[in-house]
C-alpha cells in the first residue's frame, strides 16, 4: 500500500473517531491535527499517531459551579494516542504562551479545522512569549539529553528530542516568532551550513530504525548539543519579560465561540 492512500485511510479512521467523540462527549471539536514524530517528519515504520484536538461544550457546562474536567483522553495503544483540551484550557494556556498549543496550531497534518478555530489563531501571536517558549525549549533540550543521551549506546530518536528543542530556540532568537513544526523547516532555516548534511544522514536512519532500536553515541554532536544547551540557558535567563498580561481578547473570544457553538 503506497503512503498516499495509506494516509488517507488514517485520516478517515481519525474523523471517525472524531465523531464518535463529539457524539459521546457532547462537545464540538473546533481543531484537530497530528502532533508529535509524525508533524516533525521524522515517524518511524511503527511510530504511532498523536491525534490532538480542541473541544468546546455547551456553555450551561462552564456555568456549574462544581470543578470542571477541562481534557479527554480519549485512546492510547500502539497505533493511536488520541487526546483533546478543552476550549478554556486553551485559551488559559495562550495567555501562558504555552509552546506546546503554537506547534499544534502549526501542524503540518489537519484533520479537523472550523472558523471558530481561526478566529483563536488570529489572535493568538499577540499571546507569544519569546522568553516563555525559549524557556520552555530549552527544559526540554536540556532535560531529554540528560535523560536519553548519556549512556554508551543511545536511541537515535532522541536525538531529535533535543536537536529540534534547540534549534527552536535559534529560531526564535533570530526570528521573534513561533517555530514551524516539521524538523527539515526548522534545520533548513537556522542549522549552521557545516552540520545540515551530517544531520540530514541522521534523520534516513533514524527513519530506518525501529522506535526502541539503539546505536553508539554520537560524541560530536553532544559536545554540540551541550554547548547550545550552555548557549541557550545564558541568554533566555537575561531576557526581558514579554509576556502579554491583557485578559480581556482571550475572555471575549470565549464568549463569542460560546455563543456560536450554541447556533
Amino acid at each position: 500500500m503506497d503512503d498516499q492512500k495509506l494516509d488517507k485511510e488514517i485520516k478517515e479512521i481519525v474523523n471517525q473517531k472524531l465523531d464518535e467523540i463529539e457524539q459521546k462527549e457532547q462537545v464540538k471539536i473546533l481543531y484537530a491535527v497530528e502532533s508529535g514524530s509524525r508533524a516533525w517528519g521524522l515517524a518511524s515504520a511503527d511510530s504511532d499517531y498523536d491525534v490532538r484536538f480542541i473541544y468546546v461544550r455547551p456553555m450551561e457546562y462552564y456555568l456549574r459551579l462544581e470543578e470542571k474536567k477541562d481534557f479527554i483522553n480519549w485512546e492510547l495503544n500502539k497505533v493511536f494516542d488520541i487526546n483533546g483540551w478543552d476550549l478554556s484550557k486553551v485559551l488559559q494556556h495562550f495567555y501562558k504562551s504555552n509552546a506546546t498549543l503554537y506547534e499544534w496550531c502549526a501542524s503540518p497534518i489537519l484533520y479537523r479545522i472550523t472558523p471558530e478555530w481561526e478566529q483563536i489563531q488570529a489572535v493568538s501571536n499577540k499571546y507569544f512569549s519569546c522568553k516563555s517558549c525559549m524557556y520552555h525549549y530549552y527544559g526540554t533540550a536540556n532535560k531529554n539529553f540528560h535523560e536519553y543521551l548519556l549512556e554508551d549506546r543511545v536511541n537515535y530518536k532522541k536525538y531529535f528530542y533535543v536537536l529540534r528543542p534547540i534549534l527552536a530556540c535559534q529560531w526564535i532568537a533570530e526570528k521573534k516568532s513561533p517555530p514551524p513544526v516539521r524538523f527539515s523547516d526548522l534545520a533548513e532555516a537556522v542549522l549552521e551550513e557545516e552540520k545540515k548534511e551530517f544531520v540530514k544522514t541522521l534523520v534516513e536512519q533514524k527513519k530506518q530504525m525501529s522506535e526502541a532500536e539503539k546505536g553508539q553515541r554520537i560524541e560530536p554532536l553532544n559536545y554540540y548539543i551541550e554547548e547550545k544547551i550552555a548557549q541557550y540557558k545564558e541568554q533566555v535567563l537575561s531576557m526581558p519579560e514579554d509576556r502579554n498580561s491583557d485578559w480581556s481578547v482571550l475572555n471575549q473570544l470565549f464568549l463569542k465561540i460560546l455563543q456560536q457553538s450554541l447556533s
